[in-house]
C-alpha cells in the first residue's frame, strides 16, 4: 500500500483532533505520521506509478530498477523516454499496454508542456480531469500521485479495496448492495474532511498491521 517515506516527524497534530471526532477511527489513530512529500519530476512518477500497477512492491522496485539502468541510472526525459522502443521496454519487464500507457504518458508531457509547477498549481480535482485524458491513467493512479507525490491532505480514493477491507472491518459495513456501500464509503469519508488523506494513512497502516478475522 502506498507510503510516503522518511521517519515520523513531530507534526502539529491538527488533523489526529479532527479525525479523532469519530470515535471508530480513533481507536485506530497511534500518533502522528509521516510528512507528506512534495516531490520533483512528477511526470516520471506517473509513469512509475503505472509500471508498479497491479505488481508487488519487490517487483515493482525490480522493474522500475531496469528502466533507470535504460538511461544509465538517471532520470529520463519525457522525449527520451517516447524514444525508446517499446520492444526495450517490453524486455524489461512491461506488458505491451503498459509500455503503450507509458508512451502516452510522455507524448502528453511533451504536447502539454507539463510541469511540475503547472501541477501544483491545480486544485485536486483538475489534476484529476487533467492527468486522467492520458489513456492508461486512471482515477485512483492520480489519487495515489496527489496524495504521496503532491503532498495534497484532502483526498480519499474511494476504489481502493485496501482502504474498501479497513472500512468493512472497522465500521461493520456490507458491500453486498454496491451502490449503498459507496454511499456509505462517501458519507463516512466525508466527516474526515479536510483530512480524508491523512485517514486513508491510518487505514491502510492499521488493516496492514491487523490480522483478518
Amino acid at each position: 500500500m502506498p507510503r510516503s517515506n522518511g521517519t515520523p516527524a513531530a507534526e502539529p497534530v491538527h488533523y489526529q483532533v479532527h479525525l479523532s471526532k469519530d470515535k471508530k477511527l480513533q481507536k485506530i489513530i497511534t500518533g502522528p505520521l509521516s510528512t507528506l512529500p512534495i516531490r520533483k519530476n512528477i511526470a516520471l512518477k506517473l509513469i512509475g506509478s503505472i509500471m508498479s500497477q497491479q505488481l508487488s512492491t519487490k517487483v515493482a522496485d525490480v522493474i522500475y530498477a531496469r528502466f533507470l539502468n535504460l538511461y544509465a541510472g538517471e532520470e529520463p526525459t519525457a522525449q527520451q523516454i517516447l524514444d525508446t522502443p517499446a520492444l526495450t521496454l517490453r524486455g524489461i519487464g512491461l506488458s505491451n499496454a503498459k509500455v503503450t500507457y507509458v508512451h502516452n504518458v510522455a507524448a502528453f508531457v511533451i504536447a502539454e508542456k507539463l510541469t511540475d509547477a503547472k501541477l501544483r498549481k491545480m486544485n485536486d480535482e483538475e489534476v484529476i480531469t487533467y492527468l486522467t485524458q492520458i489513456k492508461g491513467v486512471g482515477r485512483w493512479t492520480v489519487e495515489m500521485l496527489l496524495m504521496f507525490f503532491l503532498g495534497r491532505d484532502d483526498i480519499f480514493s474511494l476504489d481502493d479495496w485496501g482502504l474498501q477491507q479497513a472500512m468493512i472491518k472497522l465500521y461493520k459495513l456490507d458491500r453486498d448492495d454496491k451502490k449503498a456501500f459507496r454511499d456509505q464509503l462517501r458519507r463516512i469519508s466525508a466527516k474526515w474532511s479536510p483530512y480524508r488523506t491523512h485517514a486513508c494513512r491510518y487505514l491502510w497502516a492499521w488493516k496492514d498491521n491487523t490480522p483478518d478475522k
